[in-house]
This record gives structure tokens, C-alpha cells and sequence, in this order.
């Protein structure tokens, strides 16, 4: 995923009603009219809000008859979830190492050990 691809998603998912419309997609697919039942807005602004995170590429539409499906497109979801992962691998990384530095000066008692999510382990053992 490159920067604007990045910027496009950050931007798409920072809009509340936006991400509203990416937590009821991560239950199934929906309508248009399904996305907009919960907003007070009118249906032009939720295909504007649909049409951002489609540019995103965070969702599609698919033809099913009359119905015009909204889809998640989970893969999306999972590179960014992957670049963040990246990030907040080498902060807890870091955090660890001070902990030992601080640990072996005598300033501080060791901190417990952190059990690593399940990501956490694979990232790890591919470092």
C-alpha cells in the first residue's frame, strides 16, 4: 500500500459516519438504503460517503438484480491494520528495552512480562 493509497483510507475512516458504515459492512454486505438507515442524511450524502471509501478501496458494489450490494473489502482493512502493526511493534520494542535499561540501573522494579497479541508473535519471528 503507498502513501496516497494510505492517505485516501485514513481519510475515508475519519469521518464517523463513514466508519459506522465500515462496522455495519464488517456484519455482511448491504444497500444503499440498509447504510443510510441509521444517519439523519439524505440518501445523496450517503452514496457520497460510500463513493469516498470506495475511492479508499475499503469497499465495492456488485450487481445482484435491482440491488446494488456494498461490500468490505477485508483486504483493504488488513494492510492497514498490517502498517499499523508495523509501527506499534517497534513502539512496544522500544518500550521493552527502556524497561530492561531502567530495570538494570535499579530505578524502577522490572516490569512484568507482556504476553504478545497473536500478531505480535508473528510479526516477531519474521523480523
Amino acid at each position: 500500500m503507498d502513501d496516497q493509497e494510505l492517505d485516501r483510507a485514513f481519510v475515508a475512516l475519519g469521518d464517523p459516519v463513514r466508519r459506522a458504515m465500515i462496522a455495519r459492512l464488517s456484519r455482511g454486505p448491504a444497500t444503499v438504503g440498509e447504510l443510510a438507515e441509521p444517519f439523519p442524511i439524505t440518501m445523496q450524502a450517503v452514496s457520497r460517503h460510500i463513493k469516498v471509501l470506495e475511492d479508499a478501496g475499503l469497499v465495492t458494489r456488485s450487481r445482484d438484480a435491482q440491488r446494488r450490494p456494498v461490500h468490505l473489502e477485508a483486504a483493504a482493512l488488513e494492510q492497514l491494520t498490517a502498517w499499523i502493526d508495523r509501527y506499534r511493534l517497534d513502539a512496544e520494542r522500544a518500550y521493552r528495552r527502556l524497561d530492561a535499561v531502567l530495570a538494570a540501573a535499579g530505578t524502577v522494579p522490572a516490569a512484568p512480562s507482556r504476553t504478545p497479541r497473536t500478531t505480535d508473535t508473528k510479526k516477531e519471528k519474521e523480523s
